[in-house]
């Protein structure tokens, strides 16, 4: 009996050194995720836009000189850029996009990937790590930029996709991320970067009419590759914000989780411990009742 006391003990005492790290590190993850949280937010609305501009140009511009991010051509060579975090403990946050990402390869890109034509860049280390030990080729050049996360990293992952699909490295580039909405929410997206995505015209509206100064192509040359910067680096932050709010939940419901566990073990421990003490109560009166007879 008093080897199982001590046991219960034990267990109490692990889970509650549990509890203090899951709560730790949920106010961690809570500090990271209002700076997360307020650079996404901010950043949506500028990059959205200027998403929609692009796109609009380029349904409009069809053909004309400077448009080479645009041309649709046939797809031999992917590209996957693929965001993770660099840590786990975030609950299902990582498996979710990986998961994405194999269903895409699997579902829409399977010839390619069995031509040994599917390339996959991994933004943070989970992805990273999974996809190369999983015998996918996949490269290590960016998997280190949430260790500083600036826009000139991701702006240098962004350029060398340009350059690569603009010699013919790649015939189509795609992101897959998580879309940060709260906390307890993020959605999983697999979003087109290039060729740039053309707006579907509704029926019954009219073209988009630009002015443009200085000139068209010369415009679209130089615009193009920057709001292409920002939509890489939206992506970036709104996986950084989606991770910590990922990690913040996970570590919450780990919390309440050792206190239910605790609840248990207590509860428990006290039974054994009064059916110890009533045992040694029968024991004692027992042992009275023997030597007055």
């Amino acid at each position: 009996m008093a080897g199982q006391l001590k046991e219960v003990r034990n267990r109490i005492k692990s889970i509650q050194n549990t509890q203090q790290i899951t709560k730790a590190m949920k106010m961690v993850s809570a500090a990271k995720l209002r700076r997360a949280q307020d650079s996404i937010l901010q950043m949506r609305p500028y990059a959205q836009k200027l998403q929609e501009l692009l796109s609009n140009i380029v349904s409009n511009s069809e053909g004309e000189l400077g448009m080479d991010l645009a041309v649709q051509r046939p797809v031999e060579k992917v590209l996957l850029i693929v965001i993770t975090s660099d840590r786990g403990l975030a609950g299902a946050y990582n498996s979710n996009i990986i998961k994405l990402a194999k269903t895409a390869i699997r579902e829409k890109y399977a010839t390619q990937a069995s031509k040994g034509n599917l390339t996959i860049w991994g933004i943070g280390k989970k992805g990273y790590e999974h996809f190369a030990k999983n015998n996918f080729n996949v490269s290590d050049t960016y998997k280190d930029i949430f260790l500083n996360l600036t826009f000139e990293h991701v702006q240098a992952a962004a350029q060398a996709a340009v350059k690569a699909f603009e010699k013919g490295e790649f015939d189509a580039v795609e992101i897959v991320y998580s879309q940060f909405r709260n906390a307890a929410t993020q959605n999983f997206v697999l979003e087109q970067f290039l060729p740039i995505p053309k707006v579907e015209k509704k029926p019954g509206t009219n073209n988009v009419d630009f002015i443009f100064e200085p000139g068209k192509a010369e415009l679209i040359t130089e615009l193009m590759p920057k709001i292409l910067n920002t939509q890489l680096y939206k992506a970036v932050l709104d996986a950084w914000a989606s991770e910590h709010g990922a990690r913040m939940t996970a570590m919450d419901k780990a919390s309440d989780n050792a206190n239910e566990l605790l609840k248990a073990l207590r509860l428990s421990y006290n039974r054994a411990r009064q059916a110890a003490i009533t045992t040694e109560l029968t024991e004692i009166v027992s042992g009275a009742a023997a030597l007055q007879g």
